[in-house]
């Protein structure tokens, strides 16, 4: 057996990245710079930090804590103000996730304001109620993302409303189409993700401060009007009880964020095997310096399509462990929390990534409407059967013409021969149909049913939100 050979040192590297979304080579693809300043580990500590001075501001106010002490938590309450190298270390020893802070919170404060930090809460307050702000950090971007996407996609619905083409099932010509109706059943689909984000804003944005085991006993029999203060000054939501295990608002906003990633991942794909050169109906940006393969100078690949499946894969396997999460004992579980913060991070990264890439290439998304209509033209015996079933049925009964046109079209396919071929010899058919009724059955744009108005509906639907989205900021 070969030795394995070792690897090479780089002189200087800490190995401080070994997660692909911090990479600096590829990260780019797998998060923004948006979400890795959201789940940024230091960031993350400020954020405790704040949550730490927001809960004593509010203290301070109900007289709960001296408000001199509130005032000089809230001025302390800076990571520049503490020892992070120092941090590290006692993180590892206590083998705690917010103690550390605490302690060196306490020790930055002047005189006594630091024994009143954290008072009446526990950890997974200040955690919780920290991830529900990074939570809600996120789903602003993501609303922005969704209003960019759609607005790439109604002026193409509104330009190819009517741009015929091969509707396919099975990877198959099915019926004719338009390229328009396409674009309104992607923008349809994010129309619902739109009012699924309205939905879970209110209640995945709330707070947490019940102590312990969810009574609010250490608050001096106050802990409802805290709450309600703590989480207004935070621009939270208050929850009616104690979440600690109840983790399915996490679980909701994972769902969400990996639905709105799949659908994402629909459009890319669709994009992505139109572009196929034997199709050629789409055609996705390019640019020079753009490199497809390290041994073959010709190729263009739908990378940045393959990249937003690969978001909305990762973003699925993410939200499962949301659903782990929700399996939590009595009235505290740690098992839950840190697989949220595994998967909130995660997921969060992926949708972010999967909306930037996805922006980036309907910026330059071209249409070849000359080559949809003429596959669609060339596909006609096909793609008509429809058309010649439903006049032949008006003479001979729906279900008697499709066993007709059945058999018709399923000789001339193993004969390798054209459907109207057939017909030829078959005037016992044909002599069924109006002079010239045989030509406008096998044109497939005059079998494009309702598309238009479809069409005409959703894109009023997506103007309508863009309006309203705009109108609110």
């Amino acid at each position: 057996m070969s030795p394995v050979p070792q690897r090479t040192e780089v002189p200087g590297c800490r190995h401080e990245r070994a997660d692909i979304v911090d990479s600096l080579f590829h990260g780019h693809a797998y998060a923004t710079a948006a979400s890795r300043g959201v789940f940024c580990d230091v960031c993350r500590l400020q954020r405790w930090l704040d949550v730490e001075a927001a809960l004593a501001l509010t203290q301070g106010e109900m007289g709960l804590i001296p408000q001199k002490a509130a005032d000089e938590i809230a001025a302390t309450a800076r990571l520049e103000l503490l020892d992070l190298d120092a941090l590290q270390g006692e993180f590892r020893r206590t083998a705690h996730s917010l103690v550390p802070l605490l302690r060196a919170l306490q020790g930055a404060c002047a005189g006594d304001a630091g024994e009143f930090v954290h008072h009446g809460a526990t950890t997974q307050d200040i955690q919780d109620t920290a991830q529900s702000l990074e939570m809600l950090e996120v789903l602003d971007e993501v609303y922005t993302g969704l209003h960019r996407i759609v607005g790439h996609l109604v002026p193409l619905a509104v330009a190819h409303r009517d741009t015929l083409m091969i509707g396919r099932t099975h990877a198959r010509p099915a019926l004719p189409t338009t390229f328009g109706l396409k674009v309104a059943s992607w923008l349809d689909e994010l129309l619902r993700h739109a009012d699924r984000l309205d939905q879970l804003r209110p209640r995945v944005a709330v707070a947490q401060l019940f102590g312990g085991v969810g009574t609010m006993a250490g608050f001096d029999g106050r802990g409802p009007e805290l709450l309600e203060r703590f989480a207004t000054r935070l621009g939270l939501g208050a929850p009616a009880a104690p979440w600690h295990v109840a983790r399915d608002r996490v679980a909701e906003y994972l769902g969400v964020l990996a639905m709105l990633a799949g659908t994402l991942a629909r459009i890319a794909d669709d994009i992505r095997t139109l572009c196929r050169p034997e199709l050629g109906e789409l055609e996705k940006g390019w640019r020079h310096g753009l490199i497809g393969s390290s041994t073959m100078p010709h190729k263009r690949n739908p990378e940045d399509c393959e990249q937003v499946v690969v978001m909305a894969r990762l973003a699925r396997a993410g939200a499962g462990l949301g659903l782990e999460a929700m399996i939590g004992e009595h009235e505290r579980d740690g098992r839950s929390l840190r697989l949220e913060w595994k998967a909130v991070a995660d997921v969060s990264h992926h949708t972010l990534a999967a909306f930037a890439t996805m922006d980036r290439m309907l910026a330059g998304i071209g249409v070849n409407t000359d080559r949809m209509g003429e596959q669609a033209r060339q596909a006609a015996d096909l793609v008509c059967s429809e058309a010649l079933m439903l006049a032949l049925g008006r003479h001979i009964g729906k279900q008697s013409a499709h066993e007709l046109v059945y058999d018709l079209s399923q000789a001339g396919q193993s004969q390798g021969c054209r459907l109207r071929e057939v017909l030829a010899g078959r005037p016992d058919v044909t002599g069924r149909l109006a002079p010239g009724e045989l030509e406008e059955i096998f044109d497939p744009a005059n079998h494009l049913g309702s598309a238009g108005v479809l069409v005409d509906g959703v894109v009023a639907s997506a103007r309508q939100w863009l309006d309203d989205v705009a109108a609110a900021q």
